[in-house]
């Protein structure tokens, strides 16, 4: 045993867990600020739907610029962002649903309400249930649309503009909804907003600073789990922590809309922007396994619209067959 590698070895994990604690802290103050909008004009669909998505999913688009940077081709991002996507619609809905359940309408008021702030909470309920459909019936799309690009075993330049296109055409729909309503409520932003926004980029400098060095560290390694082979697996388990605290938090608080709403549109970041621009940057190589992830991607999707019809959320039991899903993903990639 070479006593100067063992200090060097021990030195670098000190610093990787000092990163991923920073990692973590850039995450949790986005989400703080991000909870302060709901009083600055946005309603839970649209904060979990336009705004949450892109401070949960920053982390896979600095990865895309990250990998981009070392040549490292895009079968990195791919895997991200399939990792990414599978474990926000599986395991961190799955996981609530088993502890709270996820049903649309719980904790926002009491149970005996006068009859018209009842009639307004099912009307804000409906509304909320046929925005998450909506955004689930984007998923289906998206990853439909993945399938038959990558049918040929690659996703090339001409294939990451169609997948860009189409992310840009959504958020377009997305910010109009968003205006509309606001402009219907006479909402403005304020001071306070642009405050919020900016430590929410605050947040994102964080978030560039820890990811830059952990993904360099992890090129660096040779040999083991940890280690540069398994670099997409990795980076998407990491960039789903801030989901995963997304979740759990709205979930306690009875807010499944929310909860539902940021997991679902938090895949819209990585399938299809980030895998359409690594594709824009460099060819991608679809791994063996993608068509699965897909596959799974889709049925949970089409699972999560069916309970929202049949029940408006998850029931409880819901959680383990979407744990299974998960099962099945990582036995389909790993093994």
């Amino acid at each position: 045993m070479n006593p100067l590698s063992d200090a060097l070895s021990a030195a670098g994990y000190a610093n990787a867990w000092a990163y991923l604690a920073l990692f973590f802290v850039a995450s949790l103050l986005m989400i703080w600020r991000l909870e302060a909008l709901l009083d600055h004009g946005l309603e839970g669909t649209a904060l979990g739907t336009l705004v949450m998505p892109y401070c949960s999913g920053l982390g896979n688009l600095i990865f895309v610029a990250l990998t981009a940077q070392r040549d490292r081709g895009g079968a990195e991002v791919l895997t991200n962002c399939l990792v990414n996507n599978v474990t926000n619609l599986t395991l961190l809905l799955g996981l609530p649903a088993l502890f709270w359940g996820l049903r649309l309408g719980r904790g926002k008021a009491g149970a005996r309400k006068k009859s018209a702030a009842r009639s307004a909470a099912t009307v804000e309920q409906h509304v909320s249930r046929l925005s998450i459909l909506l955004t689930l019936g984007a998923v289906l799309v998206f990853a439909s649309i993945t399938w038959a690009l990558a049918a040929d075993g690659m996703l090339d330049a001409s294939d990451g503009l169609v997948l860009v296109a189409l992310f840009l055409f959504w958020q377009g729909f997305q910010v109009f909804d968003v205006m509309k309503h606001n402009l219907r409520q006479r909402v403005r932003f304020g001071a306070r907003f642009a405050i919020d926004v900016a430590l929410v980029l605050a947040g994102a400098y964080g978030l560039y600073v820890s990811l830059d060095w952990l993904v360099a560290w992890l090129m660096a390694q040779e040999g083991g789990f940890i280690s540069a082979k398994n670099l997409g697996w990795l980076s998407g388990w990491l960039m789903v922590l801030p989901n995963a605290v997304i979740a759990f938090f709205y979930a306690a608080r009875r807010r499944a809309d929310i909860a539902y709403a940021s997991q679902v549109g938090d895949g819209h970041i990585c399938i299809p922007l980030c895998v359409g621009l690594a594709a824009l940057l460099h060819p991608i190589a679809v791994p063996e396994f993608f068509a699965t992830g897909l596959t799974i991607l889709a049925a949970a999707a089409l699972a999560h619209a069916f309970c929202l019809l049949a029940s408006d959320g998850l029931p409880r039991w819901m959680g383990w067959p979407l744990l299974a899903a998960y099962a099945w993903f990582l036995a389909a990639g790993l093994m």
